[in-house]
């Protein structure tokens, strides 16, 4: 029997299943308003500094987020899931996240329908601006794996410094866009929020799963 875990582990996910909520929410109101009024004034004179420097570098990042990256990953995620037993649900959900992140954000493009910007360097992105699909995949993903590491059980200096790492990567990912000029800091923010509002909802799932809800 097993009846405090099935009663407890439902309120221990409820703040993710909020944030998953609250996230979304805010990802569609953002939609919304950027396609109607514009990317704000205030803004716009941090994407013009921002824009055309570290060239190189932020080509390099920018391919953390395409497929010929992603694939090699996700496979060493599920070999590690796969080996490991208590990593299981976590990297499984992990793995989750970053695709259906990645797929949302595509999906969401084409219905926001918002035109990048006109400004590019080193490659013309040709589909469309709202939500960036990078911001996503960072916040649904890489951002995702961080908040695991740092919440595990692992040696206090090495989950930190991982976890940091990663949450710096995202980052860094996220300046490369505004450095190539492939999107607006709205079109970030979107993808963002959308990847947090995936990741909140991986959370809840891989803590049930881990738990074993309705388990007798």
């Amino acid at each position: 029997m097993q009846p405090a875990t099935s009663t407890r582990t439902p309120a221990a996910v409820l703040p993710y299943a909020l944030t998953a909520l609250v996230a979304l929410a805010c990802f569609v109101a953002l939609g919304r308003y950027v396609i109607t009024a514009g990317e704000p004034s205030i803004l716009l004179g941090w994407e013009r500094a921002l824009f055309d420097h570290s060239t190189l570098v932020a080509w390099w990042l920018t391919w953390a987020c395409y497929a010929d990256a992603l694939i090699p990953i996700c496979i060493v995620l599920l070999l590690l899931a796969w080996r490991f037993q208590s990593w299981r649900a976590r990297l499984v959900f992990a793995v989750i996240s970053l695709l259906v992140s990645w797929r949302a954000a595509d999906f969401a493009q084409r219905f926001f329908e918002r035109v990048r910007p006109a400004a590019w360097v080193v490659k013309h992105e040709t589909s469309f601006s709202y939500p960036s699909s990078h911001a996503a995949i960072c916040a649904g993903f890489y951002a995702l794996l961080a908040v695991m590491l740092y919440s595990s059980d692992l040696p206090k200096t090495p989950r930190v410094a991982a976890s940091a790492a990663l949450l710096l990567f995202a980052l860094a990912v996220c300046w490369s866009r505004l450095a190539l000029g492939a999107h607006y800091i709205t079109d970030l923010l979107g993808g963002i929020v959308l990847g947090t509002a995936v990741a909140a909802a991986a959370l809840c799932g891989s803590r049930l799963s881990s738990r074993g809800i309705g388990a007798s």
